[in-house]
């Protein structure tokens, strides 16, 4: 859902630092690099404290880097394989390191073991919704849709958590938690769903038309 607004944040909100840093030339990839030390320090420095709310501010101001640097290579006609691979293997462990870093809270100060798993479930979820989309792509199918994209999980989890930790609620971030649980899970049966049906149609055209069949890469990923 947010996706539709990266337009808008990317061309008119953060254009005034896309341009400052092309004309200072720092490179796309190092912006992406810098933003997800920024956003994992924030997260795995001041969560573990129990400082929540200074923890959403720090990653926030860090976290915008993900949509200037794509803006950055457009403009500067620098886009790659190797900056799509960059950016989304440092999207990952900034991922890992913002539901991390709340496991490591619910594990110390926050001292609430129900949601030290469900933390850690939203995490693992969470990576699965990406991988399998990836995956999916890097196979010649498509697995978009379903309910919780990347920008989704991480503006609702840390919107709810800075609210909750700024009005002693710590409600929002459990519901939140909740219902990032309940979305990863359908979206992840989503596109798998979504992919067994590209695979079987894929399968049947094969067959009908009377064509040796490839054998199912099988190996798994590293």
């Amino acid at each position: 859902m947010l996706d539709r607004f990266k337009g808008f944040w990317q061309g008119v909100m953060l254009a005034p630092f896309v341009n400052l840093f092309i004309k200072l030339g720092i490179s796309p990839d190092t912006v992406t690099f810098v933003g997800t030390v920024g956003v994992s320090a924030g997260a795995l420095v001041f969560f573990p404290m129990g400082e929540l709310l200074i923890g959403v501010l720090v990653i926030t101001a860090f976290v915008f880097s993900d949509l200037v640097d794509g803006q950055m290579a457009r403009q500067t006609g620098r886009s790659s394989k190797f900056g799509a691979f960059w950016d989304s293997t440092l999207d990952r462990i900034g991922d890992g390191a913002i539901f991390g870093g709340l496991a490591l809270y619910f594990a110390g100060p926050g001292d609430y073991y129900l949601y030290l798993c469900l933390t850690l479930y939203c995490l693992v979820m969470g990576s699965v919704t990406s991988y399998s989309r990836a995956r999916a792509e890097s196979l010649g199918m498509d697995a978009k849709g379903g309910l919780a994209e990347r920008a989704d999980r991480l503006v609702a989890i840390l919107v709810m958590t800075g609210l909750g930790a700024m009005f002693d609620l710590p409600i929002l971030m459990y519901l939140t938690l909740w219902v990032l649980a309940f979305a990863n899970t359908y979206t992840v049966i989503f596109r798998v769903m979504k992919v067994r049906r590209q695979a079987l149609a894929a399968d049947a055209l094969v067959q009908s038309a009377g064509l040796p069949e490839d054998g199912p890469e099988t190996a798994s990923a590293t």
